[in-house]
């Protein structure tokens, strides 16, 4: 093979493996770069405009894609690989007969799905719609969840913009509950998916997965199943589907889940526990006094990745520019590698930025100042990957600083 063949050949090679994990980012992302401030940061951003862009394990799609697609649908999870999100989430809770489903909570369908408007399945919901009260102040209200309906009966039901109407005096009202940063441009269709199904949608869109254990909303066990039963279920689809445990991050909230995980299956490795924590009201990042157990003890019970929300990672300096909180250099020193969430989760920045950013809102004022947020999680405080209602965000900042 002379040497002008082996390039060709060579260069055939890199553009099929580039074709195959290559991003569409759309306008967002650069939108977002052009609001931000002179800085060394968006001159960097701004020599990586006119590049290829490609997959990346920064990169993860929360729900999917859900600022513009019905959450934990397979049009959503598409989006997502499609903005070059390297690793993709399924919420994993489970139905009347046992069935795993994605969905972000058992008892969701209410707001995530269009159950209402179908009056043979409405009428199994734990509490039926009761319409808003105007004279009391009392809001419309319904509660379904998916351990209400079958698997048969729970896959005849559409995916939705997650959200409801308090003032409905109807389902239909009800059920027009979208934000109004969101759209329902993308709502026409919203297929439900089994945990099952979006472990092959997810091999064939060649990304990580990273389901996460729901707390149940019904007392366990349920009809025999334990919490522990529950968790090897979960893991079990991925054996059975031959997935890599490589490929996998199993999430709870519920830290002895992981450790379960750890302990007694090939998937515990990675397991990640998203600390919930910061619901104590005497939790404060920047004071180890407040978590227990500590990160060591974290560590040392065989936990391998720790997952607070974004704010809970960052503080403000003397001069009130964001740097790593305490919380964050504790778990690096305990060699507790860190993921985060959720980007682009909470509305307009220049409006307050909301939950996600509580305690840092004084250094993020503009839409652009998301990339001034991720750059201190990625370089200072050294998580391996950021969750995201629009993975494209993030894929473009990853890919511009080479974090494949």
């Amino acid at each position: 093979m002379n040497i002008l063949t082996k390039v060709v050949f060579t260069m055939a090679l890199l553009g099929s493996a580039s074709a195959s994990a290559s991003a569409q980012l759309g306008p967002r992302p650069f939108y977002l770069l052009d609001q931000m401030a002179t800085s060394a940061l968006k001159s960097k951003l701004s020599r990586c405009v006119n590049r290829p862009f490609f997959k990346s394990q920064f990169s993860i799609g929360h729900r999917g894609a859900p600022t513009q697609f019905p959450e934990h649908t397979k049009e959503s999870y598409i989006a997502a690989a499609r903005m070059g999100a390297g690793v993709l989430e399924c919420d994993v809770t489970f139905t009347k007969d046992k069935e795993l489903v994605c969905r972000h909570a058992q008892c969701d369908l209410h707001t995530s799905t269009d159950i209402l408007l179908r009056p043979e399945l409405a009428a199994k919901c734990s509490q039926p719609f009761t319409p808003a009260d105007p004279d009391t102040g009392t809001p419309a209200n319904a509660k379904c969840c998916t351990s209400d309906l079958t698997l048969d009966e729970f896959m005849q039901l559409k995916g939705k913009m997650d959200g409801a109407n308090p003032n409905a005096s109807t389902p239909q009202e009800y059920v027009k509950g979208t934000a109004n940063w969101r759209t329902d441009l993308y709502s026409a269709t919203g297929t439900l998916m089994t945990h099952a199904q979006s472990i092959e949608l997810f091999k064939s869109l060649r990304v990580k997965m990273t389901p996460e254990l729901k707390a149940p909303a019904v007392a366990m066990p349920y009809q025999g199943m334990t919490q522990q039963d529950y968790a090897q279920k979960m893991v079990d689809e991925y054996r059975a589907a031959r997935v890599s445990p490589r490929k996998v991050l199993p999430q709870s909230f519920n830290i002895e889940d992981v450790k379960f995980w750890r302990h007694n299956t090939r998937y515990g490795k990675r397991g990640v526990y998203l600390d919930g924590r910061y619901s104590d009201p005497n939790f404060d990042p920047n004071n180890a006094l407040t978590w227990r157990p500590n990160m060591d003890e974290i560590k040392a019970s065989g936990v391998n990745i720790i997952a607070p929300p974004l704010w809970v990672l960052l503080t403000l300096d003397d001069a009130g520019k964001l740097v790593p909180s305490q919380y964050a250099i504790a778990a690096k020193a305990a060699n507790l590698d860190i993921i985060t969430w959720t980007l682009e989760r909470s509305g307009l920045i220049s409006q307050g930025g909301g939950w996600y950013y509580q305690g840092i809102s004084d250094a993020v004022k503009n839409e652009g100042d998301v990339y001034t947020v991720l750059d201190v999680l990625a370089k200072q405080v050294g998580v391996k990957g950021v969750f995201s209602d629009w993975p494209a965000t993030t894929t473009f900042y990853a890919n511009c600083m080479n974090l494949y």
